[in-house]
């Protein structure tokens, strides 16, 4: 196993920790743009089976849900915890146990999800967790909004990236993440994360093709944006090739109708912005975007068939593993 020095966690001053900005004082409890404070909020840590096959596997990827969001989508099907809801306060040493507590229960990876804003403290939980025996390969599970210092950052404590690309549209970008600078800054991260991380590598772990190295991009189909998904499938393909393996995604579920018609006024406010956002993909946008891919030329990369826009493959945030 790689001979890992422990870093330090200490919280921003002047928080930088994603392209935001923002410049919280986070040492002194104030709250960024992202919804985090001082504490280390935590929704779920348990066994995942709905990731990509050589992520979950058939034992599971330990995912790790950490609360809070730098990009706060307005149709993102884990609100709740994006708005720093629904998690609960754990210490750097209890993250490094909870992850050797996944890998005792089986998992094939330890994966963090939405981790950006907590970058300090989980690079020091992941140095904890080996130095205590803990060997699965760490996956940095992120929306792409990510500043290209932070990448260089996990370099030696994250072995892959699991990474969207949401928009190569700035209007759309705009729309609805409220960032414009999203496909300049995730195009930017993106080249670092296939720098530090490689193409991606596989090994076979207990009888599974495992993941253990290398950037896999997902890139969700939003509806009425055909054209933004051919831009984005188009631009990667040019730029990186096979350096990297994408995941064509038709699983974009409405949740926000549902909370509007349950009386949540941000989601109402959403809809009221943006109807379309009440729609699935249409079968007819998804294979074309297959078949525009398989024209392209790009080879080897994940799609979906029949039911994935269920909001039973959104996890339930109960502090299960927390």
């Amino acid at each position: 196993m790689q001979e890992l020095k422990s870093v330090g966690c200490e919280l921003p001053h002047s928080c930088r920790e994603c392209p935001r900005g923002c410049g919280a004082n986070r040492t002194a409890g104030e709250r960024g743009l992202c919804g985090a404070d001082g504490r280390l909020m935590v929704a779920r840590a348990a066994l995942h089976f709905w990731e990509e096959p050589p992520i979950s596997g058939e034992d599971g990827s330990g995912t790790v849900f950490f609360a809070g969001c730098p990009l706060r989508c307005a149709y993102c099907q884990n609100a709740d915890i994006a708005l720093g809801e629904h998690a609960r306060a754990i210490t750097v040493e209890r993250l490094a146990a909870i992850m050797g507590e996944l890998e005792g229960a089986g998992a094939l990876n330890i994966n963090c999800v939405t981790p950006t804003h907590y970058g300090p403290q989980i690079r020091e939980a992941v140095a904890l967790a080996r130095e205590a025996g803990m060997e699965l390969p760490v996956l940095w599970n992120t929306g792409g909004y990510e500043t290209v210092e932070a990448v260089r950052a996990n370099r030696g404590l994250v072995d892959a990236y699991l990474t969207d690309f949401k928009y190569a549209d700035a209007a759309l970008a705009r729309r609805y993440s409220r960032a414009a600078d999203y496909p300049e800054v995730a195009l930017a991260a993106l080249a670092a994360m296939v720098e530090e991380a490689g193409e991606p590598r596989y090994d076979e772990y207990r009888g599974q093709d495992r993941l253990v190295g290398g950037v896999v991009v997902r890139h969700l189909m939003l509806p009425g944006a055909l054209e933004n998904s051919k831009a984005v499938v188009r631009l990667l393909h040019e730029r990186f090739g096979n350096a990297l393996r994408l995941s064509l995604m038709n699983q974009y579920t409405p949740v926000l109708a549902r909370s509007a018609a349950g009386g949540n006024a941000r989601a109402a406010s959403a809809l009221a912005m943006a109807p379309e956002l009440a729609n699935t993909v249409s079968d007819a946008e998804y294979e074309e975007l297959l078949d525009y891919a398989d024209a392209l030329g790009v080879q080897d990369y994940f799609w979906q068939e029949g039911g994935a826009a269920e909001e039973s493959f959104i996890p339930a945030f109960d502090f299960t593993g927390v």
